[in-house]
């Protein structure tokens, strides 16, 4: 018996002009809303509240060291000593298609535009809220964990480096993905549910790079169904049942089930380059399942959800016992292990590879780099030293056989490029070890450390732990691959930014902290160096607000488009509205709904909302035009189970009105679409 408590808040930031966070394409910014963005977050403490821990699963890229810095210091001065480095995670999902700008480290602004504050407010406060909310309906409970097999949803993109792991160890495994997922189920002591934390091991880039519109992908999609079937007959976004659908190890896991083709000739291009006959590497790319992204996020959710349903109808092993929480920061730069009693090996200065910038079968890189460089190119080796001066021979040593492109690690300016101190956690709940990592740690790289964990706890007395990773915790640290993997250099480990024995680093430092909490000494960690909260307001290169303007004799709100009289489930109601920039309501409320969907009631004579920005029904574009003017369309994908009636479509804005030169203010306004009928099929 605990006591739990769970909450969900927005945390979906402005989705306009915003770069997206994750395929580092610079062109790739916010154009509309799909579906919300939320930060879902789970609280356990024992009944005399002498521990306590909290687990958040944020529908955002991943965790940046600024998010979590900012977000312990709001829990600090709210609840002092109650929730603190030790006992609180945060994960990010690693959805592709949410606003960037959340980092204070330099190499993330080159993409993402730099700290955008607006975005960086949104994460942080949508994670404080949804604890806090969860901190406000504690209650007592009682988990269950349950574990099962995903099929269909995930393929390795990149299995030539998979095969570099003996064959000892491959031959262990039946898959060169972990299928699993482990599930976590939430009730209150009369029965009544509460929540789930599902964890699983694939990347959510069913949306593609081509993507403008904000959304959470594929796991967030799976949050979203089965959030709606607990909270039945709410919202999108409301109701008290929470379902996480939180990441694991998925460095090399993608959900384009249909692996690589040349996108020019429809072949084939599952080679160690991933490259094309024609084209190159720029022409290789993976599809999913579906017929374009969005079927593809919904054929991979809801997969994913439907093994998470089942395996919470059947969950029936009971957690319990103590929770204990441990937490180092370690200067992952200059850690020194074990190999073995003669032997020891060094980690290096963060770097990344050639290969960083040819990205993946999921998002592939510009210009002509392909995945497996083990040499460098002297044309951008040249550039690279005229703009940003030359590796140092040590860290090029250190990095072999990986081809240095940038010396993070060695590039100060205005701030450091990549971090040093890094944070390793992990939280036991009974029988739950979670193994908060900084990054994305691949398929084998993962059971190599859940592995050695494992073994940690049955040697010091705690035999038989649930082990489960969650990923993109606390700080973003790209890749961990294993050792025989980086000798490739495939993607993910021209992204292993701490070298060829960055693997090895980390096991050591969890089965130090695995070994605390079996002994019961995590007292007498060392607590490790301090990160830098470097002070830095607002730098970005984003657009600045001007005041919004319409057209000769239009309106704010008024309508451009107009939708069709009649449709019949399963068609797509359009409307195109005179808009202004969705920024100026983001900055405005935390939680601005941009659209419903309301249903006529002929017997009271009102409209009802059916449905609002958070549906994935619900589509909301915004096109910007000259001088301040924009349009806004919103399309309806009329489900199948829709009801015939009447029915019409809202939009809510602000417009941004000049007062003076120094003073602005934002103007609310709303559109409503003619209204149209909705015939049965």
């Amino acid at each position: 018996n605990y006591l739990l408590g769970v909450g969900r808040a927005d945390c979906t930031g402005p989705v306009a002009e915003i770069p997206l966070m994750g395929y580092a394409k610079l062109d790739q910014v916010g154009g509309g809303l799909l579906m919300r963005l939320y930060s879902r977050a789970f609280i356990v403490s024992e009944l005399d509240d002498s521990r306590r821990v909290v687990f958040v699963s944020a529908d955002i890229g991943m965790v940046s060291q600024r998010v979590r810095l900012e977000v312990l210091r709001q829990l600090k001065s709210k609840y002092g000593e109650l929730y603190r480095h030790d006992n609180v995670i945060l994960s990010g999902t690693h959805t592709h298609s949410g606003p960037g700008g959340y980092f204070q480290y330099t190499l993330f602004w080159i993409t993402s535009k730099g700290l955008i504050r607006p975005s960086l407010n949104a994460v942080v406060n949508g994670i404080v809220k949804s604890i806090d909310i969860a901190h406000q309906n504690m209650k007592r409970g009682r988990l269950f964990i349950n574990r099962g097999t995903v099929e269909n949803s995930q393929i390795n993109r990149s299995p030539f480096s998979y095969l570099e792991n003996p064959e000892s160890e491959r031959s262990r495994y039946s898959s060169n993905t972990d299928k699993e997922m482990v599930m976590l189920k939430m009730v209150d002591e009369n029965g009544q549910e509460l929540g789930l934390i599902s964890w699983f091991a694939v990347h959510p880039v069913s949306m593609n790079n081509t993507n403008r519109l904000v959304n959470s992908d594929n796991m967030g999609y799976a949050s979203y169904l089965f959030e709606q079937e607990k909270n039945e007959g709410m919202l999108p976004g409301k109701g008290s049942f929470v379902a996480a659908f939180a990441s694991s190890n998925l460095g090399d896991v993608s959900p384009n089930t249909k692996g690589p083709f040349c996108i020019n000739t429809g072949d084939s291009c599952n080679n160690p380059e991933s490259t094309c006959p024609v084209g190159g590497a720029k022409m290789c790319m993976a599809m999913g399942p579906g017929n374009d992204m969005f079927d593809s996020t919904r054929i991979i959710g809801q997969n994913i959800y439907s093994k998470a349903r089942e395996l919470y109808e059947k969950a029936s092993q009971e957690i319990t016992g103590p929770l204990s929480s441990a937490h180092q920061w370690a200067n992952m730069s200059d850690v020194s292990v074990e190999v073995n009693a003669t032997h020891t090996v060094k980690t290096c200065k963060p770097a990344l590879g050639h290969s960083f910038a040819a990205g993946t079968i999921d998002g592939v890189g510009a210009f002509n780099f392909t995945q497996g460089s083990v040499e460098g190119d002297p044309f951008w080796d040249e550039i690279r030293n005229q703009l940003l001066g030359e590796p140092s021979n040590e860290t090029k040593a250190c990095h072999k056989p990986k081809p240095i492109l940038f010396s993070t690690g060695e590039m100060t300016w205005p701030h450091p490029w990549h971090p040093d101190i890094v944070d390793v956690q992990i939280v036991a709940i009974g029988s739950l070890a979670i193994i908060a990592v900084p990054g994305e740690f691949t398929t084998m790289s993962g059971r190599r450390l859940r592995e050695a964990v494992k073994r940690e706890f049955d040697l010091h007395g705690a035999p038989g732990m649930d082990v489960v990773i969650a990923g993109l915790c606390n700080v973003y640290t790209h890749y961990i691959t294993t050792y025989e993997e980086y000798q490739v250099q495939r993607y993910e480990a021209a992204s292993t930014i701490y070298g060829p024995h960055t693997l090895s680093a980390y096991i050591q430092l969890y089965r130090g902290l695995a070994r605390s909490i079996a002994m019961n000494t995590v007292q007498d960690l060392p607590r490790g160096p301090e990160p830098p909260f470097f002070n830095i307001t607002n730098l970005t290169l984003v657009p600045s607000l001007i005041a919004d303007l319409v057209p000769v004799n239009k309106t704010f709100g008024g309508v451009l488009q107009e939708v069709r009289r009649q449709y019949q489930p399963t068609e797509v109601a359009e409307v195109t509205f005179v808009g202004a920039n969705p920024r100026n309501s983001a900055e405005n409320a935390t939680e601005h709904n941009f659209l419903t969907v309301e249903r006529y009631t002929s017997a009271s004579d009102s409209w009802h909302v059916v449905q609002n920005d958070a549906s994935w029904d619900t589509r909301f574009y915004w096109t910007k035009g000259l001088l301040g003017r924009s349009n806004v369309t919103i399309e309806w994908h009329i489900p199948h189970s829709t009801e015939p009636g009447i029915y019409r479509i809202r939009y809510f804005g602000h417009y941004k009105k000049r007062l003076s030169n120094s003073l602005a203010v934002s103007i609310p306004f709303e559109g409503t679409s003619s209204a149209f009928e909705i015939t049965a099929l």
